[in-house]
Formats: structure tokens, sequence, C-alpha cells
């Protein structure tokens, strides 16, 4: 099956031609057909920082809410996700999981890659939204009774903490990816967390210690390091266009868009929660009643349009969004589209919208 589009991204890089698919093998069998169409084919979107969707919040959610959940997002081009769980209780963000664990063997939408910890080990002064008499300081007891729940791939801590650094090599030793983020860290102290093997900052510049000349705190560190990733929320609430060029201008290739969108993504203005916190969304902003920015209600194509308004190259700010989070799950099959693929395939018109989605080669919606 063609998909008829003029180009695609394959392997990263923008190749004219048109895609074939085949939707028994789900695989992708051609590229740079001729008699190409319009648009662009991008690989399925990756989502590694996401706390719910289309009304339902991973962290009191049921398996089928994942389900409806991860069925909402593939229709935005998300094609695999990491369910993401904010501070909360330890019975309850053992729960949740579970929960996500379980749900992992989803057969429809996007696919649950595993569970995203963002907390409990935080810093009070860089909490943001986190509940801040759940926070705990760095214990590892109470992180293996929760990475023993099931299936924990990513886990976002203050590196500063006292102890904080024996979590990551916790962490490291089960094969977790560790993000610094929520975080009051000094440059000093954010470097001792990246050689001890963290490879990531969670929702770069958004709660944490802000960059100064003298002081570039965990910013100035995560940028100027050729083995740290960027998390970043593209979204005009939470980052100016300046702030975006310049993670990209750091490390294009480095960058991962995430969305870090809620229960309210996908839904109209409301009254919405995230576990034990209440927030309203007007006019697509997220903000809890003291005006504290709660996540987003954004998309990831979203984000790779205000990358791209914000003077980011197409193919880096898709990159963002495919190839360089998928790098993360090396076994997952994700993020790439050259012959023999898993045929997650997104179609982008040429105003950057949602033409088509397919998953294993077949069209969705």
């Amino acid at each position: 099956m063609r998909l008829g589009v003029a180009g695609a991204l394959v392997d990263g890089v923008h190749r004219a031609g048109d895609v074939e698919v085949d939707r028994d093998s789900g695989r992708v069998t051609a590229i740079g057909l001729p008699r190409p169409g319009r648009g662009i084919a991008v690989p399925g979107f990756v989502d590694i920082q996401v706390n719910g969707f289309a009304g339902v919040d991973f962290l009191t959610a049921d398996v089928e809410g994942h389900r409806e959940a991860a069925e909402a997002m593939a229709l935005t081009g998300v094609l695999a996700h990491q369910p993401t769980l904010i501070t909360s209780a330890p019975d309850q963000m053992a729960s949740a999981i579970a929960t996500a664990d379980k749900a992992r063997s989803t057969t429809v939408g996007s696919r649950v890659l595993g569970a995203h910890l963002e907390g409990p080990f935080l810093s009070a002064e860089r909490r943001g939204t986190h509940p801040v008499d759940l926070l705990r300081i760095p214990d590892v007891d109470l992180l293996r009774r929760l990475l023993a729940a099931g299936l924990v791939t990513q886990v976002t801590l203050a590196p500063e903490l006292p102890g904080a650094l024996v979590l990551v090599d916790l962490c490291l030793s089960a094969g977790i990816i560790v993000s610094c983020g929520h975080s009051n860290a000094t440059a000093a102290e954010a470097h001792a967390a990246f050689d001890r093997g963290a490879t990531m900052v969670t929702h770069l510049f958004d709660a944490m210690r802000p960059f100064t000349h003298r002081d570039p705190g965990i910013a100035g560190a995560a940028l100027t390091r050729d083995d740290v990733t960027l998390g970043l929320i593209a979204d005009p609430s939470h980052l100016s266009s300046e702030a975006v060029r310049l993670a990209f201008r750091a490390g294009p290739a480095r960058v991962v868009l995430v969305t870090d969108a809620l229960a309210a993504g996908g839904c109209k203005d409301g009254h919405f929660r995230l576990g034990a916190v209440e927030f309203d969304v007007l006019d697509g902003v997220a903000r809890k009643q003291d005006g504290t920015l709660v996540g987003t209600t954004s998309t990831l194509v979203e984000a790779i349009r205000h990358a791209c308004d914000s003077g980011v190259p197409l193919d880096e700010a898709v990159n963002a969004a495919t190839r360089t989070p998928a790098r993360f799950f090396p076994d997952a099959d994700l993020g790439l589209l050259r012959p023999g693929d898993r045929a997650d395939v997104v179609v982008l018109d040429d105003g950057l919208g949602i033409r088509a989605v397919y998953r294993d080669g077949i069209p969705l919606g």
C-alpha cells in the first residue's frame, strides 16, 4: 500500500519519494518511490512524559482507562508512550505502576513502554505541582518497593538530595533511565549525577534552578554536556521560542520533545485532577488555583509545530519526537522509517497537521 507522500524522514534524514507499507507483515517495504504525492511520512511519535489523556489520569486509571487513553493518543500520532506518575502516596504509586504494567499488553493504540516515576524524590524548593507533603528524601527501600510493583523504565529525581546518587546506582543496575528534574541542584551537583550515569533532564528549564552566568545550575550543566538528553516541553505557556531554540542549538540530536500532558489533554476546558492535585484548564492552559502550571493539554504534533515556529528545522523537531526518544528503547522497534522497520507511521500534511496514522501498517481512525 502506497501512502501518497512527497517524502519521508528516513533514519532522521529527509528522503524524497513515496513510501510503501505492507499491512500483512506490518512493515515498511519501500521508500523513495516515484510518482510521489503530498505531505511527509514520519515515524510514529514517542512521548516519554505523559500523565494522562482524554479524561484519563494514569495515577488512578484502570487497565481500560489506559486503553482508552492509548487509543486517543494514537490518533494524535503518539504510537508509544511512558505513563508518567507524579508524586503520590507510596501505595498509590505502586498500584499505578502495577496497572500500567498490565496495560502493556494492550493491542490497540499507543504502546505502553513502562512507567516513568516523576517523584517522590524531588526538591521541595522546585516541586512545581507535586504535593510537598508527599515528597521523600531518597529511600532505597521505598524505591525497591516501587520497582517491584511493575515495569519502571524511567525515574526522575533531584540529584542534590542526600542519598540521591545511591538511587542512581540502583536504577542503572536495573536498566532504568535516570533523569534529573524538579531540582535545585548547582552545576557541580548536576555534573556529579551525570558522571554517575544519569543521562537526562526532565523538562529543561521548568521546575529547576534558574540559569545565571555565575550559577548555571542544572540547566547549564545539561546544555554543555554531549552525554545528556534534554527533555523539553515545547509549549508556549512553558517555554519561550528563544528557550526552545537554545536547547536545539546546544544539542539538536539530544532534545526529546515531551508533552507532560494531563487527563485534560484532548478535552475541553474545565476542572480536572492529577492524582490529589486539582486544577483548571482555561484556553488550553492548566493551572492550580494559585497559578502554578500543571503540565499541558498539548499533543506532540503541536510541540513539533511550536518548535518549528520557534525556528527549529522540521527534521530536528520530528527527530526529537521520534528517533531520539526511541534510542532509550533499542529493542522496541520504534522511531525509524526504513525498509524492514515496523510500519508505525504518521503522515503530516504541508501545514504539519495529521493526515493519517498507521499502526503496523493499518490506518487508525
